[in-house]
């Protein structure tokens, strides 16, 4: 038990780091997008340069609808995805896995991975052409979305046998 403990906590940090980076590099992305700070353009391409120098951090077409559906948009998504799945590890390593909250947390990333992909796909769809290779990519949040399903419903099982073992007692 004390190595699944220990995984799940350095899972839990790996995760939550890579979704705080997708998170402000989305964010930062807007911010510069919006505010046209931190911005070049050269030959039909957005470059966003790091803070207070004129490195490149990010080069973009310079389109309105690649910027939206093409990098906005899945960057926050999967800052979302990743925060997410940090919770769902954060789960492994608590003292008492079967809680309400728990659950919570499995419930929240398997609802996201089930609908969130297809549905931004689907929009995204009105917007720009979508990669055929995009369907591997909501097939395997899907399959991901429906393990953790059946994992909170087996967590959701083990809190109502702990309930009623605490009544019993």
């Amino acid at each position: 038990m004390q190595r699944s403990i220990i995984i799940s906590k350095v899972l839990y940090y790996i995760s939550r780091v890579l979704g705080g980076i997708y998170l402000i590099t989305g964010l930062y992305g807007l911010f510069s997008w919006v505010t046209n700070t931190h911005l070049l353009t050269k030959n039909q391409q957005t470059i966003i340069t790091y803070p207070f120098t004129e490195e490149s951090f990010l080069i973009l077409d310079s389109n309105t609808t690649y910027l939206i559906f093409s990098f906005l948009i899945p960057v926050l998504a999967y800052g979302l995805f990743f925060w997410l799945l940090s919770n769902v590890f954060k789960v492994f390593y608590q003292d008492k896995l079967f809680t309400a909250e728990n659950i919570a947390h499995l419930r929240r990333f398997y609802l996201v991975n089930i609908f969130l992909p297809t549905a931004l796909t689907i929009f995204t769809s009105f917007f720009t052409q979508i990669d055929r290779e995009l369907s591997l990519i909501i097939v395997l949040h899907l399959v991901l979305g429906v393990f953790v399903f059946f994992m909170s419903e087996i967590f959701n099982q083990g809190l109502n046998l702990q309930n009623e073992q605490d009544l019993y007692i």
